[in-house]
């Protein structure tokens, strides 16, 4: 492997967890000895074999209701039979609903099973959940079979209110990883087209959404109990969303029939990178979706799954599985002499067993083939350059939409530009800012961290001070840049608002009323915030890097007849005198040509960025996809 230039994942390895009495070779032999790789839906194949053979399935749930492989009914399920013709209608009904009029649905449908950690609005933390959110209602749309699978965590309990529409489907499935047999329920909600899959666990260390130790008080009877909950486990959760995740098709009724083998799983980051391995090394040497493929989506690489050697024991791989989730980090990385090095990363062993690798724009897919932005991992992603492509993220059409937001206090649009002024006025008035329409007007939206390039606005701050303008930010992170945000603001109070948190009706009412929006992140897979400020008439000024490259077209005034053309401003490299510099010439054009900064605003609130021109481009992938067998070893 070259030498990394990029700092390399956090490595988890301790001496002793290398040792002999805990390779993977030692368990991962007695796992094999067990036949623990006949847990879940194998076997029930096995019973299968055994006699208990049904025409189109096998009925095998405890509550009565059939299984069916392919979409097909068990004999002598009337009630399912039926049933199947209405349910499929009801759900074209549904799918030409969200789509409205004008949609075209696509020709070829597939039976698509999401992957993720996170999927608003049931679980987000960012960009992950907003994308694996609308991308599936997207395609709902167009006329494929969509599910969603992610984990329920603790806030999803009975008062949250955005589990109220799911209930409980199926019955329990046991898996086999983490040493023994794991028990997982699945809760279902048919929504926008969509079936929403959330998996539960009664393990406490698959709900919890951190990884600390809790204390937490239980007041029981006028008693106080502390109780000290388990170290909770990232890779306990995330390993059982996978394995969840590939028996889901196979054992869930959904709608009175199952989505079957023939799947097309669309897995996200590291967190469902475990799925297409299971599929090559636990489902089809066995014959089980022998005809299913996995597109591997690539939201942010510098996160990679990365746990000691002997955690393989974990995952519920057979023994000779080992090699494509292997991972030995390079001599300077290791934590001292006696460290060997070895690991293992999950986005690895997706990497190397996926059918099609995905990235949320073109310019990621590239950058992560590189040194610099490979993680360690650049080389393995160049042998399948092949198979390797960007697609740019979309926007919620109907939550990013001056006309229609209700988080705004006077709707706009690209005919009628006058609400925006009134935005300004009111977002100055919010955060008690002097009232000037005619002062440009920055904002930033993001976390406070050294990927977003804080560190680079800081060092700025002073200078672009001295410039008759405003600077509002919203965001939250690491610690002394939220204290900076406080300070900066005590110092210059008619000239900066630093909002320390997340809020969302801010975030938009900041979109709206802002002039220009800064991005000077040093990576960034896709962004979301530049294209929520074009679609808002909001001008970015962004780093050239990745998504913010492609989606933002520098401006060149010169262009069409002196009319000009682009919808932003692009600096590289990340600098803080490029920084100045870009910002500096678009406060100039703010001030001295009107016309051509809205054009400028135009231009960007034309943009198609919606998740329906998205989902257009991934079904090309889906049938690229298709053309190849799928992967085995």
């Amino acid at each position: 492997m070259g030498t990394l230039l990029a700092p390399p994942p956090l490595h988890p390895c301790t001496s002793f967890l290398n040792s002999p009495e805990t390779t993977p070779k030692s368990c991962a032999a007695s796992f094999l000895r067990q036949g623990k790789t006949k847990i879940g839906y194998l076997a029930l194949c096995r019973s299968l074999a055994d006699g208990n053979k049904n025409n189109g399935g096998v009925r095998s749930m405890q509550d009565g209701s059939s299984i069916i492989e392919g979409g097909k009914k068990a004999e002598g399920d009337s009630k399912v039979i039926d049933s199947k013709d209405k349910l499929a209608t009801d759900r074209e009904e549904v799918a030409e609903v969200i789509g409205g009029e004008g949609k075209v649905l696509t020709r070829v449908t597939h039976s698509i099973v999401f992957v993720t950690a996170e999927a608003a609005p049931y679980s987000k933390t960012g960009g992950l959940g907003d994308v694996c959110g609308s991308l599936p209602t997207a395609l709902a749309a167009r006329g494929h079979r969509v599910m969603v699978v992610s984990p329920r965590y603790l806030h999803g309990g009975p008062s949250d209110k955005k589990f109220a529409g799911a209930s409980e489907v199926g019955s329990p499935t046991k898996i086999y990883c983490f040493g023994g047999e794991q028990e997982v329920g699945f809760f279902h909600e048919f929504r926008a087209g969509v079936d929403w899959i959330v998996i539960t666990s009664p393990f406490p260390a698959f709900r919890y959404s951190w990884t600390t130790l809790h204390t937490t008080v239980l007041e029981i009877h006028m008693e106080i109990y502390l109780v000290l909950l388990v170290i909770i486990r990232h890779d306990f959760r995330f390993t059982l969303l996978c394995h969840a995740a590939c028996e889901a098709p196979l054992v869930l009724p959904l709608g009175g029939f199952t989505y079957g083998e023939k799947c097309l799983f669309v897995v996200n980051d590291w967190h469902a990178g475990l799925v297409p391995v299971l599929l090559a090394a636990k489902y089809r040497p066995y014959g089980v979706y022998k005809d299913s493929r996995s597109i591997l989506v690539i939201h942010n690489l510098a996160h990679q799954g990365v746990e000691p050697a002997a955690s393989y024991n974990n995952l519920g791989l057979p023994l000779e599985w080992y090699g494509a989730v292997e991972w030995v980090f390079p001599t300077w990385a290791r934590t001292h002499a006696l460290d060997t090095g070895k690991a293992v990363n999950v986005l690895k062993g997706a990497i190397v067993t996926a059918d099609r690798i995905l990235t949320v724009s073109q310019g990621y897919a590239w950058e992560i083939t590189t040194a610099e932005g490979g993680y360690g991992l650049d080389e393995l992603l160049s042998s399948r350059k092949s198979v390797l492509n960007g697609i740019t993220n979309g926007v919620d059409a109907a939550e990013w939409n001056p006309s229609l937001d209700e988080h705004i206090p006077s709707n706009y649009s690209i005919h009628d530009l006058s609400g925006k002024v009134e935005c300004k006025i009111a977002l100055q008035k919010e955060l008690g800012l002097p009232i000037r329409p005619d002062c440009p007007l920055i904002g930033f939206i993001g976390r406070l961290d050294y990927q977003k390039g804080i560190d680079i606005i800081l060092s700025a701050t002073p200078e672009l001070m001295e410039e008759d303008i405003q600077f509002v930010m919203l965001g939250s992170g690491e610690r002394q840049y939220e204290d900076w945000m406080r300070v900066t603001e005590a110092h210059y109070r008619d000239k900066y608002r630093g909002w320390v948190g997340f809020n969302v009706p801010i975030s938009h009412r900041i979109t709206a009323g802002c002039d220009i929006l800064l991005m000077p992140s040093r990576f960034e897979p896709c962004g979301l915030n530049q294209l929520y400020a074009m679609r808002y008439g909001t001008v970015p000024v962004v780093h050239g890097t990745g998504g913010l490259r492609d989606t933002v077209e520098n401006f060149n005034p010169y262009a069409r007849e002196s009319l000009g053309e682009g919808t932003g401003w692009t600096f590289s490299p990340l600098s803080r005198e490029n920084l100045l510099a870009a910002l500096k010439i678009a406060i100039q054009t703010y001030r001295e040509h009107k016309s051509s900064w809205e054009g400028l605003m135009k231009r960007g609130m034309e943009r198609d960025c919606t998740w329906d021109k998205a989902a257009i481009k991934y079904e090309q992938v889906f049938e690229w996809a298709f053309i190849d067998p799928p992967y085995v070893i």
